[in-house]
């Protein structure tokens, strides 16, 4: 026992003509032998004493000695820092060849510490921040770590596809769908949902992956579940891993752990060492309670030292515009109902373009078919919507969400309601207008805000949100300012960011198009005049008499 009073907690760089490694020596008790049992490549060596440790010498390693109160030598503390010079250098000079855009240099520094973590790193910032863009900038930087495989909830994979052809030169994406897997794998970039992956796993783990992207990570935290199983298989023997989410880690950090642990499992020791420091874990009467938080600002301080990145809106808003704009993407479910009632459409179009009937048809008329063909839209891609919303409520604060029409919005509310979201529409005016906003700005647990575009597009403050998304868009460009700027109002603290949930290869489309094409107009004209709504109408009848269509 005395001779192990005698141990000091330390660690050593050896440095004897083969390969450095690291000696660790500490006096015997259980958390410091977790710890060390956690390094990757460790080996105990008790046949002379003082009984050591040994494991390679890796910058993660000697940090996290360093975290867990090793006193480390010159020749490590030396190694250390000259590391985080060669990161400082980098975060200045940075560049990324062929790089399709621009990155704000809080981004920059984002791609730079992934690449400081060799891609095997965690960018945990706030939502609104530009993840996906941090991990396609890393990816652009290494065209030769391919292929990749990027693993997201279905309502996004779009999106992926649309950011990758936007930052990245020629990508190669391929996007999976459904459980059959007899499509080949060809693609340089597979994007795939964590619905379907476990029907791919074993596919996809033959196709020699060098990098692997969980997007909104926190997706697989339940051991039971198919999507984490998968996850693990698939991330197994890939050798660069950059996991996103904007939730909080030290919030839930149960719903991080396998996220981590397949990032570097020298992070954390074994689930139930983590459970017990950091989950606040407790016993109920029929099972262990993993819900709860513990040691939070060690746990923070730990990941960010290690393989954690996290910047708040708030932190960088020197680096972001008033208001970032996002198009979002989403696959209809009701393709071939929408398909048909298009075809109708264009036969309507055709059969009145020759005799100019068109422009002396009722705008009733028009209105009313495109009306049908709006809502077809809406309904093929509600269900990716609302999924989408969850997933942002999840991680995020507050939403303001506008639609048009009456049923979207009761859909919404009947998902969302019980005191989690407010309406206002054309059935809510005077003091139960006025409640809706109150309950929104001051109530914490009120975190969505549904709006009728015109009935609550004016005349209302929702400044506890920074974000905005549109389901459904109105007939001009200055109705969808107008409530954009619900959240863009004094007050404000944060960037507003703007999304555009677009049902893809539908009218939403060209309406979106040419509502930003006007609203460019529109922003040129001194005196603001509005754009009228016959104008758009005419412009989208004129779309559709294209010999592509007609």
């Amino acid at each position: 026992m005395s001779q192990n009073l005698n141990l000091k907690k330390s660690a050593q760089l050896i440095q004897d003509g083969r390969k450095p490694f690291i000696k660790i020596t500490f006096p015997f008790n259980r958390e410091d032998l977790d710890h060390v049992k956690s390094l990757s490549g460790r080996k105990f060596h008790g046949g002379q004493w003082p009984k050591f440790w040994t494991c390679p010498l890796k910058v993660d390693s000697v940090e996290s000695l360093k975290w867990w109160g090793f006193k480390l030598d010159e020749k490590l503390e030396a190694f250390l820092e000259k590391k985080k010079l060669r990161i400082d250098k980098m975060k200045e000079d940075f560049q990324i060849p062929g790089l399709r855009g621009k990155l704000f240099p809080f981004q920059k520094k984002g791609v730079s510490f992934i690449e400081a973590k060799d891609g095997r790193a965690l960018i945990a910032d706030e939502m609104g921040c530009g993840k996906t863009v941090q991990a396609l900038a890393w990816l652009q930087l290494h065209p030769e770590k391919r292929p990749a495989i990027i693993v997201v909830p279905a309502s996004l994979k779009l999106n992926w596809k649309r950011e990758a052809h936007a930052w990245i030169d020629n990508p190669g994406t391929q996007v999976l769908s459904g459980t059959k897997t007899n499509t080949p794998l060809t693609g340089d970039i597979i994007i795939i949902n964590y619905d379907i992956l476990s029907a791919w796993v074993g596919k996809l783990q033959q196709y020699n992956a060098q990098v692997l992207i969980t997007d909104e990570c926190h997706l697989y935290k339940s051991n039971t579940a198919k999507r984490t199983k998968a996850v693990k298989m698939l991330g197994r023997k890939i050798p660069h891993i950059i996991a996103l989410s904007g939730t909080p880690v030290v919030n839930r950090p149960v719903e991080m752990y396998n996220a981590l642990k397949l990032i570097d499992d020298t992070v954390v020791p074994n689930f139930w060492t983590y459970a017990q420091r950091y989950c606040s874990a407790k016993h109920n009467g029929f099972g262990w309670d993993f819900s709860g938080a513990s040691h939070t600002e060690e746990l923070h301080q730990k990941l960010t030292a290690t393989i954690m990145l996290r910047r708040l809106k708030k932190d960088v808003l020197k680096d972001m515009p008033d208001k970032i704009y996002s198009i979002l993407p989403i696959e209809i479910d009701n393709l071939k109902e929408y398909e048909h009632a298009e075809k109708d459409f264009i036969s309507w179009v055709s059969k009145n373009k020759d005799e100019g009937a068109a422009k002396k048809a009722s705008n009733a008329e028009a209105f009313a078919q495109i009306e049908a063909l709006k809502q077809l839209a809406i309904k093929g891609k509600i269900k990716q919507a609302i999924e989408w919303i969850e997933n942002f409520l999840d991680i995020d604060g507050k939403l303001v969400v506008f639609a048009t029409h009456k049923n979207t919005i009761d859909t919404l509310m009947q998902k969302f309601g019980n005191n989690r979201a407010v309406k206002i529409d054309g059935s809510v005016s005077g003091q139960a207008r006025q409640d809706a906003v109150d309950k929104f700005q001051n109530d914490e647990t009120c975190r969505l805000f549904v709006g009728n575009i015109k009935a609550a597009g004016v005349g209302l403050t929702l400044t506890a949100a920074s974000n905005v998304a549109f389901l459904e868009l109105p007939w001009t460009p200055g109705e969808l300012s107008q409530a954009e700027d619900r959240c863009h109002r004094i007050g404000q603290k944060n960037a507003v960011n703007v999304y555009y949930l677009i049902a893809s290869n539908t009218i939403d489309e060209k309406i979106a198009r040419m509502l930003d094409s006007k609203r460019k107009v529109l922003d040129s004209v001194l005196d603001g005049k509005e754009t009228e709504q016959e104008s758009l109408l005419s412009t989208l009848i004129n779309e559709y008499k294209e010999p592509n269509y007609v």
